[in-house]
């Protein structure tokens, strides 16, 4: 790779760093405001040297007359996510004094939005780490819906070149646009952000805890300020909040833009919502049913009960109402299928997304309806777009690779002693985002803190190569690509 590509991509990276070492004032104000100066050191130590370190990569400036081209675009975006993820790991490192593995797993988790921890106490923990773990998912949310709308449909990953917009068309022609829905994104994103942050506050939590949560819902993160999670406030208005929050931010980001545009119906007409929205409504009234039949909860209850996890898992977040891996052997299986799941594409969720399988299943009725009409010719259209090869193949790809890297690290987390069940269950949560696992150890109730350093290390890779959609990831890995 040409020595000017490097630059533009160290300059980019080094941008990064900058806004990740200006962010960590807002934990130092927040210390500050709860006279907890203990940690202000450690926070500011932590924005010194990640300022250096992106002052550093800034400095030789950018190379004229060189722009990135596609197959560069893969370069930057895991190395962008590994260096972000290597300094935001220095807080909680300082801070809670624990190995630079459970700082980096923590921060990966962080910024990944996967929302898995290898902290505990947390209710009676520094604000400022709590702020900060809220604020890496805040930032990690944006990051990757920025990344799905403009990067992953340019580099055709997973299929995603069916929702190509104007912000992933490199033609001068359109960039002026391109930065104007940029500024829509972000400005939807904040506006969620704030709106949540009210609503959790009238709906009974305190201001701080206000903020972590609709920072940790809208990026669909599922970090807490409390070891109980959503368990801790009894409030049903805050769970609900939180159900809408997590839903909000599941859902494709370029049509809120389209609302605001006058597109009014945008979001509503979209086969993708329609999909979401139907799947999660059944699994509430099913799995709500089910668990009002089988306990001594009011069906109000019972449902809200199941909205909260379902919707959380569902969604990748993370968030827990109870430990829902006691509900039963039917509930355990269908909390694992979900997770795979995950929202809609162009959202702050992860998984395998629904469009993937609503196009699974549009494949499948044309294959059966060309074995009964052999001659026919039979269009496949999903949301107005039509299905040709390369998005056929592309989401297979990525499907295939998806389950086969879930299935490589639960054998290399077995390998390693751990049970089946937090093996499987470590790491389809990790890859898919979900963050808590299932059992005894990773469970809703528990934490990674207790597992190998090995075994993070694997979850951790796990994680990045989920939130970067897999193939991001592996085609750095062949020869071919550092070839000229």
């Amino acid at each position: 790779m040409a020595l000017p590509t490097l630059r533009i991509i160290g300059f980019l990276i080094g941008i990064f760093l900058i806004t990740l070492a200006v962010s960590m004032a807002i934990p130092v104000l927040t210390l500050v405001f709860y006279d907890r100066t203990g940690d202000i050191n450690s926070f500011i130590w932590s924005s010194l040297i990640t300022f250096v370190a992106g002052l550093a990569l800034v400095i030789p400036g950018r190379p004229e007359q060189v722009h990135l081209r596609p197959r560069d675009m893969y370069l930057l975006t895991v190395s962008s996510w590994i260096v972000v993820g290597i300094f935001a790991a220095l807080p909680f490192l300082l801070t809670q004094h624990i190995s630079y593995t459970d700082a980096y797993f923590e921060s990966m988790s962080g910024i990944t939005a996967t929302g898995a921890t290898v902290l505990s106490g947390l209710d009676s923990m520094s604000p400022g780490i709590l702020i900060w773990r809220s604020l890496l998912h805040w930032l990690g949310g944006i990051g990757f819906i920025g990344m799905a709308v403009a990067i992953l449909p340019l580099l055709r990953i997973g299929g995603m070149r069916l929702f190509q917009t104007e912000s992933s068309d490199r033609s001068e022609k359109v960039m002026p646009r391109s930065h104007m829905v940029a500024k829509y994104i972000v400005a939807v994103y904040i506006g969620f952000t704030l709106l949540g942050s009210l609503a959790f506050w009238a709906a009974g939590m305190g201001l701080f805890d206000a903020v972590n949560h609709a920072m940790s819902a809208i990026s669909t993160g599922g970090f807490s300020t409390s070891d109980q999670s959503l368990a801790k406030w009894e409030q049903p208005a805050v769970h609900w909040v939180a159900v809408v929050v997590m839903i909000l931010g599941s859902l494709p980001f370029m049509l809120y833009v389209s609302v605001l545009r006058g597109h009014r119906m945008a979001l509503f007409k979209d086969e993708q919502v329609q999909g979401f929205l139907a799947l999660l409504l059944v699994i509430w009234l099913v799995l709500g049913t089910w668990y009002w039949l089988t306990t001594q909860l009011h069906w109000l209850d019972a449902l809200r009960h199941v909205a909260v996890n379902t919707t959380s898992v569902l969604t990748t977040t993370g968030f827990a109402l109870g430990d829902y891996s006691l509900w039963g052997n039917f509930s355990l299986m269908l909390f694992f299928y979900l997770g795979f799941v995950g929202g809609c594409s162009g959202s702050t969720a992860g998984g395998i997304k629904i469009f993937r399988f609503q196009v699974a299943y549009i494949l499948l009725m044309a294959n059966l309806k060309q074995l009964v009409h052999p001659r026919a010719v039979i269009k496949q259209i999903y949301n107005g777009h039509r299905l040709d090869d390369d998005i056929v193949r592309s989401i297979l790809t990525f499907s295939f690779f998806f389950t086969i890297i879930i299935c490589a690290i639960a054998l290399g987390l077995s390998l390693l002693g751990l049970d089946w069940i937090t093996a499987l269950t470590g790491a389809a949560a990790t890859v898919s985002g979900v963050g808590p696992g299932l059992g005894e150890i990773i469970g809703p109730a528990g934490n990674f803190s207790t597992l190998p350093d090995s075994a993070k290390w694997l979850l951790t890779l796990g994680m990045l190569l989920g939130r970067l959609e897999i193939l991001t990831v592996l085609v750095l890995m062949t020869p071919y690509f550092w070839r000229h």
